[in-house]
């Protein structure tokens, strides 16, 4: 079993939805944990600001995971073939599956999302602070201080929840 992380946002009824999508996720994936719930400000448009969060697990096969996730995102009213930056009634994104270096095959691990913004970084450092990313090899903990340090607005624009679960 290969250790997976993903990210979790949604800004359309972002309370109902993320709890709804982590019950799922925890009946269908074993050792489920989750970093805080993070609300953040929409990026790229106008909009209601998010609730995001990383969760973690372990699985076999990425393509199944992947599988999975969009058949969560579709249960719970996603459409595709929305803009990309757009609102959201649940975004999931298999930002990591163990070492995997991929980028074709429908799959794009690890994500380029993890170092570029707040709300998915800053979160996964929360939860997996000593993992390594596979390419840059630099601990997620490191990445969010460096980022931190070079994007502070950014890096402010995220701030933790106090949420119900």
């Amino acid at each position: 079993m290969t250790q997976v992380y993903v990210s979790v946002g949604s800004n359309i009824n972002r309370e109902t939805m993320v709890r709804s999508c982590i019950a799922e996720l925890d009946e269908t994936f074993d050792g489920l944990v989750k970093s805080s719930v993070y609300e953040s400000i929409a990026v790229g448009f106008e909009g209601d600001n998010f609730y995001n969060l990383v969760v973690g697990f372990k699985a076999d096969d990425p393509r199944e995971v992947a599988r999975i996730l969009r058949a969560i995102e579709l249960a719970h009213g996603r459409h595709r073939g929305e803009k990309q930056f757009a609102p959201r009634t649940l975004d999931l994104d298999l930002l990591l599956f163990g070492d995997l270096d991929l980028h074709s095959q429908g799959l794009d691990v690890p994500r380029n999302e993890i170092i570029r913004y707040a709300f998915v970084l800053g979160p996964l450092a929360e939860l997996a602070p000593e993992a390594i990313h596979p390419s840059l090899k630099k601990s997620y903990q490191d990445l969010w201080s460096e980022y931190c340090r070079d994007n502070p607005e950014q890096a402010d624009s995220i701030w933790p929840v106090t949420f119900l679960w």
